[in-house]
């Protein structure tokens, strides 16, 4: 019996340090995607087919947004990102939502319609966008590129919205 409490001892803190090195590497991802790092130089294809660089997007605050029509949390926030984009669009941010590489396009299609998606919505079939911005596989993932095109921060789950429009309007400024 003291050899079976033992066991699961080491496995509950195996779970543990297992937990803790995920939350380490996120947060090395984090530092390292949020340290005015330039963002990678993607061209976005709409899911009507347009194609828009980053090179293109130089001299607006641009959000880039990881999501996919199953993620929940992606879902969740798509309200508030659509007012975030409304609210700071006319003072120069603009806004790039990628749907992940199993999301199926007529999925993100539908989804982007019934929800009147007024940003751009681009497809990474290949899964190359999410890889060039550091291998994003948690959705979602936002990142806010300064007008330099400068990774200012990254958000990895539904960010605070009062911070992320603090921080908009801090980039939107310089």
């Amino acid at each position: 019996m003291q050899a079976e409490i033992t066991t699961s001892r080491q496995r509950t803190w195996i779970k543990v340090a297992g937990a803790a090195l995920l939350v380490a590497a996120a947060a090395i991802a984090y530092v390292s995607m949020s340290g005015g790092e330039s963002a990678p130089p993607v061209t976005f294809t709409s899911i009507t087919g347009d194609k828009v660089s980053m090179q293109d997007l130089r001299g607006k605050v641009v959000m880039v947004n990881f999501w996919a029509t199953s993620c929940t949390t992606c879902v969740h926030e798509m309200p508030q990102m659509v007012d975030t984009y409304n609210k700071f669009k006319d003072k120069g941010l603009d806004f790039v939502a990628v749907a992940m590489s199993y999301d199926p396009p007529n999925y993100v299609l539908n989804f982007t319609e019934t929800r009147k998606l007024p940003f751009k919505v681009a497809l990474d079939p290949q899964g190359d966008i999410a890889k060039s911005f550091g291998d994003v596989k948690l959705t979602p993932t936002t990142y806010v590129i300064d007008k330099n095109g400068r990774i200012i921060k990254r958000y990895v789950g539904e960010p605070k919205f009062s911070e992320l429009h603090a921080l908009l309007d801090k980039a939107l400024a310089a």
